[in-house]
């Protein structure tokens, strides 16, 4: 794992560990990370897409080849 998102995975398994999904219904931290279910807190949600995000950053390589836009 790269490490400027090993810090986002940290959080998210720190969020995903206090949760219902793991504390109430006993479910693994795997399990609850794919979920898309009321008991996982909108901060996890974040945390988990904000991951998402910085793991397709370091794979898509077309922005590199494309260089930046000149916004």
């Amino acid at each position: 794992m790269a490490k400027s998102c090993k810090g986002l995975a940290e959080e998210l398994v720190k969020c995903l560990s206090e949760s219902i999904c793991v504390k109430g219904e006993k479910r693994s931290i795997r399990d609850c990370a794919g979920e898309k279910s009321p008991c996982i807190p909108s901060e996890c949600v974040g945390l988990r897409e904000t991951y998402f995000n910085c793991k397709r950053g370091q794979v898509d390589m077309r922005a590199r080849i494309r260089g930046n836009k000149g916004y």
